[in-house]
């Protein structure tokens, strides 16, 4: 299925039969909201036959409107003081998935939002979660399966000031139906040099310029750590790592740039230290982070904000095992030059950002206003301390501009809420070499979700590994850097095999195009 298609609607005619359009799905805190006569009568009626009207997904015979069907979403608990803007987007799933099964190949969505603040962006939330219901596994559209998808999605404002921008949420889909295919798929079909092919497929014709590594010798010269992880899979060919380039540029004077480093583990086993008991499964999901990188840069693509730059590095690896894999104990050095003793061969995602992370700073140095970020699958015990949200983990220079505090606000009124957590001296000192042979140690042997801080102090090691370090605060070039461990919230559902969701593209294009950052 492809990406949703999203048109705007302002005149209100277009709820008739003879419109084009074939259902009428209206999302509402409550019935008494709803500002179209005929919609409000016809409900109001409904529920005086049957009292589920309002209070859970209904279809009613509508004739007369678009395809004689009105489907009635209620909003739940939206007064409630800890709810946000999800309560929209979960009404809207269930009633566009209600209109799909009557039938509907062009449905208006109409969102009656309230006014407060944490609802601002209501409309537009509900309008992306139709994508997130109707998206189906590449794996299976491929096959010739599922259904047929919507023609288009009609986004009816109920006046015209609050007419939602079509064209927006359209690149914003398409860049989130990239990143769910690239997560989603299989670690065959989707093998790193295929993630790489997808990718360029994808973004072809576009504004971006785009390269891909695949040199043997430019990988283990220029990407050390990567090229380790990777080094049990360079002797089959379809499972060899890649590197790809992405960079924008904007029209106008560049104001800010934007560094991102996406963590593309396409199949992890753990290597030498092997994913026991049924770990493994569910680990074709460990490429999140690149995914949700390319499918941002695929909306920006579409969009071409001006005034910015956007250059990208994903990083895409199978941490293969077998007699060439590296192991627990080796000392590498990395791209930054520092000596680096692996501390755990799971423990490879770090080693994949560290030094896509390195060449992104050497760009940093030289840009106007950097801002560097890594987005990754990286830790269950992100998943131990928030669940199914995302973490950012900061250095001081990126707090002391406010980047994860700016972004989180963005970010909750945009249906992504975001976990913001501090690094401490701790985390520092995790990354000592006890036996002072190394200059640092990638990790300890225990997994995350059992380990004290074990979501932040690989940032700590990020930020040592790819030179970072000597870009704090006091430093001559300051760099801002955020780490985002998507752990939890890269997919929904089913623990292994739930739908990816493409965060946190969303909140990371709604932070870069929020003028006020």
């Amino acid at each position: 299925m492809g990406s949703v298609i999203f048109v705007d609607v302002i005149e209100q005619d277009a709820i008739f039969e003879g419109s084009g359009w074939d259902a009428l799905v209206v999302v509402t805190p409550d019935l008494g909201s709803i500002k179209l006569d005929e919609v409000s009568l016809l409900a109001s009626h409904g529920q005086k036959v049957d009292k589920r009207v309002g209070q859970s997904v209904t279809l009613l015979f509508a004739p007369g409107l678009a395809g004689g069907r009105l489907i009635i979403a209620p909003v739940k608990k939206a007064h409630d003081d800890y709810q946000d803007v999800r309560v929209f987007a979960d009404a809207a799933r269930e009633g566009i998935k209600l209109a799909k099964e009557a039938g509907a190949k062009r449905p208006l969505l109409l969102v009656n939002r309230l006014t407060e603040h944490r609802y601002q962006h209501a409309p537009e939330v509900a309008a992306l979660a139709c994508g997130q219901e109707l998206w189906q596994a590449l794996e299976l559209r491929e096959a010739g399966g599922g259904d047929e998808p919507l023609e288009a999605i009609g986004l009816l404002a109920d006046t015209k000031e609050s007419a939602t921008c079509a064209t927006t949420l359209t690149a914003i889909e398409s860049g989130r139906n990239l990143a769910r295919d690239l997560c989603g798929t299989e670690p065959e079909r989707m093998s790193a040099p295929a993630f790489a092919d997808y990718c360029v497929e994808a973004l072809t014709n576009s504004c971006l310029s785009m390269s891909v590594i695949e040199d043997r010798d430019i990988l283990e010269r220029d990407y050390p750590l990567l090229s380790a992880v990777g080094r049990s899979s360079f002797g089959v060919l379809r499972h060899q790592p890649r590197v790809v380039k992405l960079e924008y540029v904007g029209e106008g004077e560049i104001e800010r740039t934007y560094l991102f480093a996406g963590k593309g583990v396409v199949y992890d086993t753990g290597g030498a230290d092997l994913k026991i008991a049924g770990g493994m499964a569910g680990m074709s999901r460990d490429k999140g982070g690149a995914a949700a990188v390319a499918g941002l840069m695929k909306t920006i693509s579409m969009l071409k904000p001006k005034g910015i730059r956007v250059v990208a590095e994903l990083g895409l690896v199978r941490n293969s095992i077998g007699s060439e894999a590296f192991v627990t104990d080796e000392i590498i050095t990395c791209h930054a030059g520092k000596r680096v003793r692996i501390g755990n061969t799971d423990a490879e995602g770090r080693l994949v950002l560290a030094d896509l992370l390195s060449h992104l700073r050497l760009k940093a140095v030289h840009a106007v206003n950097p801002q560097m970020f890594s987005v990754a699958t990286l830790t269950g015990h992100v998943v131990r301390c928030f669940g199914g949200y995302t973490a950012a983990v900061e250095n001081s220079v990126a707090k002391q501009a406010n980047v994860a505090s700016s972004m989180q606000e963005q970010a909750l009124i945009w249906g992504e809420p975001i976990e913001v957590t501090q690094l401490r001296r701790d985390d520092f000192s995790k990354i000592v070499d006890p036996s002072a042979a190394a200059d640092m140690l990638s990790s300890n042997n225990a997994p995350s979700s059992v380990t004290a801080r074990g979501h932040q102090y690989p940032a700590a090691f990020l930020i040592e590994a790819s030179g970072l370090s000597g870009h704090g605060l006091n430093a001559d070039k300051p760099i801002a850097y955020t780490h985002l461990d998507i752990a939890g919230s890269a997919t929904e559902g089913h623990p292994q095999y739930g739908t990816p969701t493409a965060t946190p593209l969303v909140g990371l294009f709604t932070y870069m195009t929020c003028r006020s950052n």
